[in-house]
This record gives C-alpha cells, sequence and structure tokens, in this order.
C-alpha cells in the first residue's frame, strides 16, 4: 500500500499556489502573464476603472466581483484581499474619483453659483455617477455605507459653497446668516436628488432654476428685511 499513489494531491498544490498568490498572480490572469505585473497603485487604478465601467454597463444590482476581474484582467483573488465586499470596492471607486471642487470667484454672486452647481451636476455623470446611484437602496441597509457617502458625495460641495457665500456676505449681497452648513447644502442637495430620479445629464435649465428660484432667494441680503439690495451679482450693501 506504500506505493500506491494518493489522487488529488496536484490539483491541491494548485490550489495553494493560487492562495498566496499577489497582484496579477493568480488564477484568472493566466492569460495575461505576458504583460508587466502590476502591483500597488497601478493595479487599483485598473481596477477602480473596471469597477465604474461595469456599473455604468450593468448597474450595482448586476455587478460582480468576477466580473470586474475580468475587465481589469486581474485574479478575482486580488480583489478580495482588498475588498471584501463589493460595497467596499465600490466606495473605494467613487472616492478615487471624487472631484475637487475649486471655488469659482468671479465677483458675481449669479455667476460664481452657476458655476458650482455646474461642477456639482458633472461629478454625478458617467460612471462615478451611476455608482452613486447603484448604491440608493444598499445605503438604507448599511449605515457605514451611508456615513461615507455622505462625507465623500453629499457633503463635498457644502466647504466650496460656504466660500462662495461668504465672498458674497463680504461683497454685502448674501446675508450672514445663510452662512451655514444647511442653507449650503440647498443647492447641491436639489441636484443630487434631481440626478436621483431622471439620471444625467441634467439640464443647464434645471440648474439656473435651481439658483434663481431658490438658492438666491435664500441668500441674498435685504435692505431692512424687505426688499433685496441685489437680485445676484456683487453689488454692495448701501
Amino acid at each position: 500500500m506504500r506505493g500506491t499513489a494518493r489522487p488529488g494531491r496536484p490539483k491541491l498544490a494548485v490550489m495553494a499556489s493560487s492562495d498566496s498568490a499577489t497582484g496579477d498572480d493568480a488564477p484568472g490572469a493566466d492569460t495575461y502573464r505576458n504583460k508587466p505585473r502590476r502591483r500597488g497603485d497601478e493595479l487599483n487604478d485598473a481596477i477602480y476603472a473596471a469597477t465604474l465601467a461595469e456599473l455604468t454597463e450593468s448597474g450595482y444590482a448586476d455587478l460582480t466581483m468576477e466580473r470586474v476581474a475580468a475587465r481589469a484582467k486581474a485574479s478575482k483573488g486580488s480583489l478580495y484581499r482588498r475588498w471584501p465586499s463589493r460595497t467596499e470596492l465600490v466606495v473605494d471607486a467613487i472616492r478615487s474619483h471624487q472631484p475637487e471642487h475649486a471655488v469659482p470667484d468671479s465677483g458675481d454672486l449669479r455667476a460664481d453659483l452657476l458655476t458650482l452647481m455646474g461642477k456639482v451636476s458633472a461629478s454625478l455623470e458617467g460612471p462615478r455617477g451611476e455608482a452613486v446611484r447603484g448604491l440608493a437602496v444598499e445605503v438604507t441597509r448599511n449605515p457605514e455605507l451611508l456615513r461615507t457617502l455622505r462625507a465623500e458625495v453629499m457633503d463635498s460641495a457644502v466647504p466650496p459653497m460656504l466660500e462662495v457665500l461668504r465672498r458674497g456676505a463680504v461683497r454685502g449681497v448674501v446675508r450672514p446668516s445663510a452662512l451655514t452648513p444647511l442653507v449650503a447644502q440647498v443647492g447641491p442637495g436639489l441636484i443630487r436628488q434631481h440626478f436621483m430620479a431622471y439620471g444625467a445629464p441634467i439640464a443647464t435649465q434645471f440648474i439656473e432654476d435651481v439658483v434663481d428660484q431658490v438658492v438666491l432667494p435664500l441668500v441674498i441680503a435685504h435692505v431692512d428685511g424687505d426688499a433685496p439690495i441685489a437680485k445676484a451679482g456683487s453689488t454692495p450693501r448701501p
């Protein structure tokens, strides 16, 4: 009996080697052996791009780690070593494409608000926006995910919005009491709500309506609490 072969040993050896693989070194990446091995940020960037592309094409409900790995030309194991679940992967993919909302400073309040709201709208287009929409249902079951999305998406426009309003207050066209995070969230919040309901692109007319019918009436300074001192521009307080 000592000479009896043990069936299955070669198969187990292959499985063991796959468990210890890293980066592109694992089953599923064999087809790409002739390409330079990717690690670190390069591999992460490829996985993020694949994740957002899959979300755009198939949506969050049909997103799988297997399809992301195939599109990224990486191993499934390299994904699971970094992200235990697709939710965590999608959050990191969204974070990796977080735009910077530079603060416009034209000297005209309405023009600056339109510029900033346009940037908020643009940030919701493309794969990143589809990822945000795809997570809308998931956040109701995952408080940690909701906190992350609030910080990365919902609140990201608040600091530049507050700065635009602060500069308007210095020029005398914005009431100082409007310089609060709650007021600063109104415009971007309406843009996001419209996107969640109707998708992209968001019409320029809608952005103008948000600024002219909601944000400006909410923040414009008034003389003696009655008539506004300026419709939207840079006119100082008399």
